[in-house]
């Protein structure tokens, strides 16, 4: 499968995820708005959530999917078994004990995520019941992650994708439940949380055994291998999920601001990462068991020209999004959000915090491609090293911005943080001469960025020329007006040509 087909299978199910989710938050906006209850289901559902998005989308692969890759190529399938087996019970043994230990240590364990809580107070009482009940999550989606690499490995990218959309009809269903017997929304939605996990490993499990892979218990055992494994991945995490990282650090901080700022960054950051799931884990999750093949076959050629359309198609996608974004923050949140318990007020805090988490969403897309291009290479220390020097910066930005700025100023400094990411692989990649980027990205890179300034004058002379409009037909006239404007200006400046991602889309590799 071509990595634009693969990635647009991706894509496709990730946006159907997405889609779902919209759904669900905009009832969690209705139900719950932005008070302290929903300040403390947030906290629990961050966590649960940072893990989803940090293993269950593509960073544990970056160690996994290589391994597993040169396993069955040199050794076999039976092999190949073996050590995903082997993988499993160690995983599910460690990751026991840690739910475990931290469920007895909950009150203090919310008290380091979330030290703003005071004990005592509705959000810190609430935030140790809900996490209780969502942590359990921890184990079942790691498990997840694991087998989802399997299915990735071997082509299966459809069936390891549509695991996102459970977890959001899962919550949906509870929390209608909820609404329809009088029962708490919150509650209702941590419980949803830990039955979406079981729901999930039970359809990875079954994929993986409709595509002759199926699983056996074994008991837990450290060979050279699983060692090998984990010592891959354990740096690889934090290498491609710093931009998670650094919402966790983000919760930290808003939780020592008025109620309401962790909700604000909650629902900003579920409209920042559609784009994000859509476009840049698609991607990632495509380009990394092509360029391990490519890479370990010699094909350097054909690793440099699926790296470059991977930049290439991330940023010809997200720029547009960045610019709405930032641009029509404002009209989004209102017709997605507010409504119910989410009131106006509620709106303008959220959408400044969109605006600037947005900044950095051409960035959070980069690292998505660039990070995977060292993981091919079995290289998870460069990527590590960056991490950490990108999470001192951002808490730094932090420290400088929450006081002018609140929590507007902790959605900048992540995004400011995560440009310096991006732009640090992008040197080192250069430096290295490891991957390079062809004349074609070259070429069109300014072009694009044309493109996307022009569908964002465009957006803002909309939006002040259609103000009488509703909430939800301004937003569909911008959606309109955003999507022609940028179709035609990236064909009239050669950003792009429709013909070639056309063929793209229909090749086979």
């Amino acid at each position: 499968m071509s990595l634009l087909r693969a990635a647009a299978t991706v894509g496709s199910l990730t946006l159907l995820s997405r889609v779902a989710g919209f759904v669900r938050d905009m009832l969690i906006a209705a139900f719950l708005g932005a008070g302290a209850l929903a300040d403390a289901f947030f906290v629990s559902f961050k966590l649960a959530n940072f893990l989803r998005r940090l293993l269950g989308e593509g960073a544990f692969n970056a160690g996994f999917v290589p391994l597993l890759a040169r396993t069955l190529e040199g050794e076999g399938q039976a092999a190949g078994r073996r050590f995903v087996e082997e993988a499993f019970a160690v995983m599910a043994t460690v990751l026991l004990v840690l739910v475990l230990a931290v469920e007895l240590v909950m009150p203090w364990f919310i008290r380091a995520l979330a030290p703003g809580f005071a004990p005592g107070t509705l959000r810190y009482a609430a935030a140790v019941e809900l996490t209780r009940l969502t942590f359990p999550y921890t184990l079942f989606i790691c498990l997840v992650a694991l087998v989802s690499g399997v299915l990735n490995t071997i082509g299966r990218f459809a069936a390891a994708t549509f695991v996102q959309v459970l977890l959001n009809l899962v919550l949906i269903a509870a929390l209608l439940l909820a609404v329809s017997q009088g029962w708490s929304v919150a509650h209702a939605l941590a419980w949803g949380i830990a039955v979406a996990g079981v729901v999930q490993l039970a359809w990875v499990l079954l994929a993986a055994a409709r595509a002759g892979m199926a699983l056996r218990p074994r008991l837990p055992r450290v060979t050279p291998r699983i060692r090998r494994l984990f010592a891959l991945v354990l740096p690889g995490t934090l290498g491609a999920g710093v931009a998670q990282i650094n919402l966790l650090i983000d919760t930290w901080f808003a939780s020592t601001l008025p109620e309401g700022a962790p909700s604000y960054l909650f629902y900003a950051d579920r409209l920042n990462q559609l784009p994000l799931g859509v476009i840049g884990i698609a991607l990632g999750t495509a380009l990394l068991p092509l360029l391990a093949r490519h890479l370990r076959a010699g094909r350097s050629e054909h690793a440099t020209h699926a790296f470059s359309r991977a930049i290439e198609v991330a940023l010809l996608l997200t720029l547009p999004c960045a610019v709405a974004l930032v641009v029509s923050a404002e009209p989004i949140i209102r017709a997605l959000f507010e409504r119910g318990a989410f009131t106006a007020a509620d709106t303008v805090a959220t959408a400044g915090a969109l605006a600037a988490f947005s900044l950095g969403l051409p960035a959070y897309v980069l690292i998505k491609v660039l990070a995977p291009a060292f993981f091919a290479r079995e290289d998870t220390r460069t990527p590590v090293k960056v991490a950490i020097l990108c999470l001192i910066s951002n808490v730094l930005l932090i420290l400088v911005l929450i006081g002018p700025l609140a929590h507007v100023g902790i959605a900048l400094a992540t995004a400011l943080s995560n440009w310096l990411n991006a732009l640090l692989l992008a040197w080192l990649h250069w430096r290295g001469r490891h991957l390079a980027v062809d004349a074609r990205l070259r070429r069109r890179l300014l072009p694009m960025l044309a493109a996307a300034a022009l569908m964002g004058l465009a957006l803002w002379l909309a939006e002040r020329l259609l103000l009488g409009l509703g909430p939800l037909p301004l937003l569909a006239a911008l959606v309109a007006t955003g999507a022609v404007v940028y179709a035609v200006a990236v064909q009239l400046l050669g950003a792009a040509d429709h013909r070639e991602l056309r063929a793209m889309l229909r090749r086979q590799a």
